[in-house]
């Protein structure tokens, strides 16, 4: 049996260890993923493990049977009230943090996961540095905020007070820097990069500004506040990924090539998916109308075909007669 197997199944064996009623071997056994093996001797071997890396375990009997279970103050870290495999869990994520590295916010969860990894006894530590090596966290392309921790220490602040924001910002579309006023309502990360969601005072709306954009920032004085029945939630649902627009039904038909990798991710809340007899593959989806939308349907290349609407299907068609244009050349 391969060590990382045996790692997440002493990981699975720990999970059920904490519970207060603790449980049998064969409890034990029955609890562990399908995929692994389920004699109570496997089990025992694996708990004999646990306890050779100093996991306190104990053994109690009830009602004529053996019951097994995690020390009570191993069980349930009193200062933090996390569970051992919680702590892991915890200490185990902050890879994920990396994109924010540098900044206040990071700091802050960083501190957070280094008083979670104190927490943890010797042996936990040695556990965490095993599940790295059966997980790894690909963060994709990505923005880094180190040189915008002022910025956003400034927006939290604003957001959380709540206060009117003053701020020079650059358009890329504009290629111009002009003076804002904005009441910021929430910091959105989507897509490898940070943004603000805030109402715009000259325009008189709500639009969204990328934090990395943000030349310079002032927080006034100036009291701001959401208004009733706006949703946050609401306002970004019909992006693709960052991009707002026209909501339109959207009809897509995949190859049989490309079926298996398009109908294995959530690619936005409102698809739906059907297999075709041929293995070809049907979605449809509600978002906006813009060149994400475009740029992501090419992405597929000649596996995917637009079956609705039709001026997506022509907007789609002339990108690729341009792509072609500037490659030929």
């Amino acid at each position: 049996m391969p060590r990382n197997d045996q790692v997440t199944r002493q990981w699975h064996l720990l999970r059920q260890l904490e519970s207060s009623r603790g449980a049998t071997l064969q409890e034990l056994a029955e609890g562990l993923p399908d995929d692994y093996p389920k004699h109570p001797r496997t089990v025992r071997r694996d708990l004999e493990a646990l306890e050779a890396a100093h996991f306190p375990l104990l053994t109690e009997r009830v009602n004529g049977q053996t019951r097994w279970k995690l020390m009570e103050g191993f069980r349930h870290i009193p200062a933090l009230a996390f569970s051992p495999t919680e702590l892991m869990a915890l200490t185990f994520s902050r890879h994920l943090l990396k994109p924010l590295e540098g900044t206040q916010i990071q700091a802050s969860l960083d501190s957070a996961l280094n008083k979670a990894a104190a927490a943890l006894p010797p042996q936990g530590l040695v556990y965490v540095r095993e599940m790295q090596d059966l997980f790894s966290i690909g963060l994709g392309p990505h923005k880094t905020y180190r040189h915008h921790r002022d910025t956003i220490d400034r927006l939290t602040r604003a957001i959380a007070q709540p206060r009117t924001v003053q701020m020079r910002y650059y358009s890329a579309s504009r290629n111009a820097t002009t003076r804002r006023e904005v009441d910021p309502y929430r910091l959105w990360y989507a897509g490898g990069a940070l943004y603000l969601i805030a109402h715009d005072h000259r325009r008189r709306e709500v639009l969204l500004f990328a934090v990395d954009r943000i030349r310079s920032l002032t927080v006034t004085d100036h009291p701001s506040q959401m208004p009733l029945g706006f949703d946050v939630d609401d306002y970004v649902q019909d992006a693709l990924v960052i991009m707002r627009g026209k909501r339109i039904a959207v009809e897509l038909v995949f190859s049989k090539a490309t079926a298996a990798w398009a109908k294995d991710r959530i690619w936005h809340p409102s698809q739906q998916t059907a297999s075709l007899k041929d293995g070809r593959l049907r979605m449809t989806l509600q978002v906006a109308d813009t060149r994400e939308l475009v740029g992501w349907i090419l992405s597929f290349g000649s596996g995917v075909r637009v079956i609705r609407p039709e001026r997506l299907r022509e907007k789609v068609k002339e990108e690729a007669r341009r792509i072609l244009r500037r490659t030929s050349v």
